[in-house]
């Protein structure tokens, strides 16, 4: 799940230092944001242009020092690396079948190609000069045995919904494996992109068993990095192979050591003295000091990350669209973007972000979709009251849950918790530790108590109907409130099935519109991606695609 499950697990890689706080500071902090000026995170006072790619690197470094602000992976198993901080690591460890790109187009990776032979049927050619860093030989083998292990219930793989209409996964030769499917399924190509698809050799594979991934078991993959020391709690540390089947894309950086820094004043300070040379994921106090120094470069890019609002069950007051509708006409977001994310985020009608479609062959016509929704409404207070006077249960109180230490969504949830206490709505907002929150994403009886849950989620796949089937598909196990429209899941059904991409962009409108109107979330915001570059670096891509391509492999030095 790329929407809730972000949060949840990013959180709990997070907890060794995150510290609880109450929701006084939270306030205190929003009114010294508010009484903050309004310029962006340049400190120009306009609006920073979103970078692609930072300057090409030209000089090689012996080591370089990156920062994980959402703490240390749990496993480093492609198949489990669904958050932040492992996907920033695996990224540069193990390949995918097809590459990801900074603009969220995608091509050919460990696989050359790939040929739909009838609408049921997937050939894949493999590359013939790929080594694993043990110096064997990448076959089909090694990719039949990658993808069907996440079959296993046991590998517990965040992304086996890719493998829903799979029948069978077969090696043809030793470069070319075929993937059988029971109806048609575009959607499993472009998880080729991600964990899902990186491969991993079959011997280690089995060798290893539960153990891939961690600190003992270690990993064996063919990325431009090999995995070195994983000293738990304190750093992991990578190493550039020298044998990289890409020519074009050869490391510059030697040896990069991975921090876990959960507290943004310690960040700061280790990015501001040098102790650490980057990060993505840079908060807005962060940025703000970052911005005021000569120490580096802070870069904004295009992101697919989204924050909203969703409630924990049927039962919630959130379940109900009326109290939807009512949150929405009390949320200022142009304050709210202005004050919590010094500008650094975009509006929202819905929940997918912009970079997810942007650069499809179909992006025009899902633009015309988006258009065609009804504008993100401007605060109507008097409206919201009517709203809430219908509300069937007359409850007028939601208690929230966020993570302890997510200080920007505890900004945002004091901002609206403000708002919402105008029109007679109660918030009251219940930080919880990250390996809790984190529970609560899959163990029902943990969202007891609770009526709603803030998510920093992203978008993951180069595909809108990706993200929106994991909450609107009536099986789903992110569907908590068991939210149900045939015209939803027929279109988005279609819409993975298409071959043509203007097809499934047009079956993906029609969902759209649906669930846009009915389904029981609160759009707040798409931050943009910001990440920092000390001095001596440069070469890293700016986009949140970062998280599934090797950016590592383009950092270097600058002289």
């Amino acid at each position: 799940m790329h929407a809730p499950r972000s949060t949840a697990t990013t959180r709990t890689a997070a907890r060794r230092t995150t510290a609880r706080r109450t929701a006084v500071l939270a306030a205190a902090t929003l009114l010294a944001l508010s009484a903050c000026s309004s310029q962006g995170a340049t400190g120009s006072g306009k609006p920073a242009e979103l970078t692609e790619f930072t300057p090409a690197a030209t000089g090689q470094l012996d080591h370089a020092t990156w920062n994980l602000p959402t703490g240390e992976p749990l496993s480093l198993d492609p198949a489990k690396a669904g958050d932040y901080s492992p996907s920033t690591v695996v990224s540069n460890l193990c390949d995918p079948l097809l590459r990801l790109h900074a603009d969220y187009t995608y091509g050919p990776g460990l696989a050359t190609g790939w040929t739909w032979t009838d609408p049921t049927t997937l050939v894949l050619d493999l590359r013939q000069d790929v080594q694993f860093w043990d110096g064997n030989p990448m076959t089909s083998t090694d990719v039949v045995a990658s993808l069907t292990r996440q079959q296993d219930p046991a590998t517990r793989s965040v992304n086996a919904d890719a493998l829903r209409h799979v029948t069978a996964i077969t090696a043809d030769g030793p470069h070319r494996v075929t993937v059988r499917f029971a109806q048609p399924d575009q959607l499993f190509v472009k998880a080729l992109t991600n964990g899902f698809g990186a491969v991993g050799e079959a011997s280690y594979l089995a060798r290893a068993g539960a153990d891939y991934g961690t600190p003992g078991g270690g990993l064996m993959c063919t990325g431009p990095y090999r995995l070195g020391e994983w000293k738990a709690g304190e750093s992991i540390g990578i190493t550039r192979t020298g044998h990289y089947w890409d020519t074009a894309l050869q490391p510059k950086v030697k040896d990069l050591t991975f921090r876990f820094i959960t507290d943004p004043a310690t960040l700061t300070g280790a990015l501001l003295s040098g102790e650490v040379d980057g990060s993505y994921e840079i908060g807005t106090a962060t940025a703000r000091a970052l911005a005021r120094s000569s120490a580096g470069t802070l870069y904004r890019g295009a992101s697919a990350q989204t924050v909203f609002l969703t409630p924990t069950g049927p039962d919630s007051p959130l379940a109900d669209p009326r109290m939807v509708q009512a949150l929405q006409l009390v949320l200022d977001r142009d304050a709210l973007i202005r004050n919590v994310y010094d500008g650094a985020a975009q509006k929202l009608k819905t929940f997918v972000p912009a970079l997810v479609r942007q650069h499809d062959p179909a992006a025009a016509t899902y633009a015309a979709g988006y258009d065609a929704l009804p504008p993100v409404p401007a605060p109507d207070p008097d409206r919201a009251r009517e709203i809430l006077a219908g509300a069937p249960n007359g409850r007028l109180s939601l208690t929230v849950a966020v993570a302890a230490g997510d200080q920007q969504s505890l900004q945002t949830l004091t901002f609206l918790q403000d708002a919402a206490r105008r029109i007679g709505l109660g918030i009251e907002i219940q930080q919880l530790q990250p390996a809790q929150l984190s529970g609560l994403f899959y163990d029902p009886t943990l969202r007891q108590g609770l009526d709603a849950v803030i998510v920093l989620g992203y978008v993951e796949l180069p595909d809108p109907s990706s993200y929106v089937q994991q909450m609107t598909d009536p099986g789903s196990l992110f569907n908590w409130v068991g939210y149900r429209n045939d015209t939803v899941t027929t279109a988005l059904g279609e819409a993975r099935a298409a071959a043509d991409p203007t097809e499934a962009a047009e079956a993906f409108n029609r969902a759209q519109a649906a669930f846009a109107e009915d389904l029981p979330i609160v759009p707040i915001a798409a931050p943009d991606e910001r990440m920092f570059l000390n001095e001596r670096l440069s070469g890293a891509p700016a986009t949140f695609a970062y998280v599934n391509m090797p950016w590592a492999a383009y950092l270097g030095g600058t002289r």
